[in-house]
C-alpha cells in the first residue's frame, strides 16, 4: 500500500480525540498520511489488524500505528489504541482521501434539460447528460459522461463516477456510491417464445436503491418487469455483478464479484455471497446467509449459515481422478439399489429408490 495525504497534518491528539481511540506515546506528533506497515514512512500513521503483520511492527519507520491493545502490549512506539483496528483504520483513513473532492457546478459541454431539479453544491461532469424531470439532491456529484434518463431520482450526497447509466423514473437514495459503467435500471432480459420466434416482453417496474448502497464498476441491475427490482439500505455490491428483473436484496447484504441473480429472486438481511456464485430464479434466501465462493445455488436457502462453494483447486492429478469418481456415481448407485433389492433393505427414510436431487 502506497501512502496517502491528507490536506494539512494533524496531531496524534487530535486524530485519537475525534476517533474515540486510547493514546500512547507523544501527542503533539504531526500526522500527513498513511502507509504501509513495512518498510513505514516518517510522518505517517500505519497500522496492524492482521496477526501475520506483527513481526513488521520491530521495524516500521512509521511515526505512529494503529494497534489492538493486544499487539500494544508489545509495541513500544507512538499508537493509537483500538478494540478493531481494522475499522479505526477505515474511519481514520477516510480524513486522508481526497479522491472524492469536486467542484460544485455544471461543466460546459453537459446537457442539463431545464426542468431538471439540481440541488445546491452539485457536481455535472463533461458530457454528462441529465433529462427532463430528474431531481438530484443536494452534494452530489455526477461524473463525465454519466447518463440519467428522464424522471429518475439521486439522493442527496451521492456520487456516480464516469459513464454511469440510470433509467428513467429510477431511484437512488442518500449517499450512493456508484462505480464506472454500473448500469441500473436497464431493461430486463423478459421474452415470450412463438411460433415465429421471440417476442420482446416491455419491462414496465423501476429500480429502487435505498440509503447508503454502494455499486461496483460494470454492475447491472435490470428494471422490473412490472414491479420495482430493490436494492434495500447499507447493500454493497462488488464490480460486474448482474442482479436480474424483480430481485431483492436485504439491507446490510454484501455481494462479491462476479455473482449472477437470476430474475424474481429475493436474498435477505446481512447476507454475504461470494464471488462467482451463480444464484436461480425465483428463490428465496433468508436472512444471514453465507454463499461462498462458485457455489450454484438451486433452491431457495431456508435457514441461516454457511453453504458450500464448488472444489477448490488442487493437482490436477487429483482433480481427474475425483472427476472419474462422480462420473461413476450413477452406475453405484444402481448397484447399491440392486442390492438393496436383493437383501429386501428399506431405502432411507423419506427416500425412494432411485430418486435424486434435481437442479
Amino acid at each position: 500500500m502506497t501512502s496517502a495525504r491528507m490536506k494539512a497534518p494533524t496531531t496524534l491528539q487530535a486524530l485519537a480525540a475525534r476517533h474515540g481511540l486510547e493514546l500512547r506515546g507523544d501527542p503533539a506528533i504531526e500526522i500527513g498520511g498513511i502507509c504501509a506497515l513495512s518498510p513505514g514512512k516518517p510522518g505517517h500513521l500505519g497500522f496492524c489488524a492482521d496477526p501475520k503483520l506483527r513481526p513488521q511492527l520491530a521495524t516500521t519507520r512509521a511515526a505512529a500505528v494503529i494497534v489492538s491493545p493486544r499487539d500494544a502490549a508489545s509495541y513500544g512506539g507512538n499508537a493509537l489504541i483500538a478494540q478493531d483496528a481494522a475499522l479505526a483504520f477505515a474511519a481514520i483513513a477516510r480524513e486522508f482521501d481526497r479522491a472524492d473532492e469536486f467542484a460544485a457546478g455544471i461543466h460546459p459541454s453537459a446537457f442539463v434539460d431545464p426542468t431538471a431539479l439540481i440541488g445546491a453544491g452539485v457536481g455535472v461532469g463533461a458530457c454528462a447528460v441529465i433529462e427532463a424531470g430528474v431531481s438530484i439532491g443536494a452534494g452530489s456529484y455526477i461524473g463525465p459522461n454519466c447518463t440519467i434518463r428522464r424522471d429518475a431520482v439521486i439522493g442527496e450526497g451521492s456520487r456516480l463516477e464516469a459513464q454511469v447509466y440510470v433509467g428513467p423514473d429510477c431511484v437512488l437514495g442518500a449517499r450512493a456510491r456508484v462505480l464506472p459503467g454500473a448500469v441500473i435500471g436497464g431493461r430486463g432480459f423478459g421474452f415470450a417464445r412463438s411460433k415465429t420466434g421471440w417476442v420482446e416482453v416491455p419491462q414496465l417496474g423501476r429500480v429502487i436503491i435505498g440509503d447508503d448502497v454502494e455499486i461496483g464498476a460494470s454492475t447491472t441491475i435490470d428494471r422490473g418487469a412490472i414491479d420495482d427490482t430493490v436494492i434495500a439500505d447499507g447493500v454493497k455490491l462488488d464490480n460486474q455483478i448482474q442482479i436480474a428483473h424483480n430481485c431483492r436484496i436485504g439491507a446490510g447484504t454484501a455481494i462479491a464479484a462476479c455473482v449472477g441473480i437470476a430474475g424474481s429472486t429475493e436474498i435477505g438481511r446481512n447476507c454475504m455471497i461470494g464471488g462467482a456464485a451463480g444464484i436461480g430464479g425465483h428463490l428465496q434466501i433468508v436472512d444471514n446467509v453465507v454463499v461462498l465462493g462458485l457455489a450454484m445455488v438451486t433452491k431457495s436457502i431456508t435457514a441461516p449459515g454457511v453453504y458450500g462453494s464448488g472444489l477448490p483447486a488442487q493437482p490436477a492429478r487429483e482433480w481427474r481422478k475425483l472427476v472419474a469418481r462422480v462420473r461413476r456415481l450413477p452406475t453405484l448407485e444402481e448397484r447399491l439399489a440392486a442390492i438393496e433389492k436383493a437383501l429386501k433393505l428399506n431405502p432411507p427414510e423419506g427416500e425412494e429408490p432411485g430418486e435424486q436431487d434435481d437442479f
